[in-house]
């Protein structure tokens, strides 16, 4: 009956967030976290630092039977590349999903720069967040009625609400940076995946965030366009400054751009260190499996 199954699908999502503790004090949280990730990192941070996403015993369910993340917990540094790899159906894509609330999470505690964004935020609250945390998606997400120049603009136009001269300029900064200024008049139908892909990444640029979130930004691509796309990630990394958290298949570029690599499995963070701990010397025989697999 549908009345008595949404019933007790209510209760148990109640009882996984009722058996969640609390978010932790973001000073204390600071100082585990510091101690826990100082050897699992190659980017520098101090101790008086505080990570600017905090997830804790984070869970996501879906109709109330399908638990897709169990209980996943995560700091990431600013400035930091954190690469998340994993089989399919491991909830790599989810947790991204719910860092900048395109999924609610079930249960758990997300924090951008000590402030929870899980539970009941107003819908400008959102926006405002999501203006810091920008997103590059596998299947690119253009507008097809507009250039690869108005597709930079618009969200400079009306989310920022930046005037047409300010918004152009700065459009035509991030397509140079991504090699496409001579592309900047033509429709997303007119251009490669690849060229797709990387007017979404300088869509994402142009607004600023503070933290790039990726998402298996290459999957959709033909094997001779992703080395463009990566060029590019590469770039941002090495001289961006920006936090990027990538979901990605592309171990050659998570070895030797990320910062941290992080394995996830079955709804949880499985390891996570260094990309030469990772790769060379996996603690968790399940990612040396996973890594022997695909290697």
């Amino acid at each position: 009956m549908p009345g008595r199954n949404n019933l007790r699908e209510a209760i148990k999502l109640r009882r996984m967030a009722e058996a969640v503790p609390p978010a932790m004090d973001a000073t204390e949280a600071a100082l585990a976290a510091h101690e826990r990730d100082k050897t699992l990192t190659k980017h520098h941070f101090e101790p008086s630092e505080h990570p600017c996403v905090r997830i804790e015993h984070l869970m996501k369910t879906f109709d109330g039977e399908t638990q897709v993340l169990t209980d996943v917990n995560l700091t990431v540094w600013p400035g930091e590349v954190v690469c998340v790899l994993g089989p399919s159906g491991s909830g790599k894509s989810t947790m991204l999903r719910c860092i900048n609330l395109l999924e609610t999470p079930t249960a758990g505690h997300i924090l951008i720069e000590d402030k929870e964004i899980t539970g009941r935020l107003h819908t400008t609250e959102v926006n405002k967040l999501r203006q810091n945390l920008g997103m590059v998606f596998q299947s690119f997400n253009l507008f097809p009625h507009l250039t690869a120049k108005g597709n930079v603009m618009i969200g400079q136009t009306k989310v920022l609400k930046k005037s047409k001269e300010e918004a152009e300029a700065e459009a035509l900064k991030q397509l140079d940076a991504v090699g496409l200024l001579d592309r900047a008049d033509f429709k997303p139908a007119q251009l490669s995946g690849g060229q797709q892909q990387r007017v979404a990444i300088a869509r994402a640029v142009a607004m600023h965030p503070d933290i790039l979130l990726f998402d298996e930004p290459t999957s959709a691509l033909d094997p001779e366009l992703v080395r463009g796309v990566l060029d590019v990630m590469r770039d941002l990394a090495e001289n961006g400054g920006m936090t990027m958290i990538v979901v990605t298949h592309e171990m050659g570029f998570a070895r030797e751009v990320a910062d941290r690599v992080v394995f996830m499995e079955g709804g949880v963070v499985v390891e996570q260190g260094k990309p030469e701990q990772v790769f060379d010397h996996p603690k968790n025989e399940r990612t040396a499996q996973f890594l022997g697999s695909i290697g």
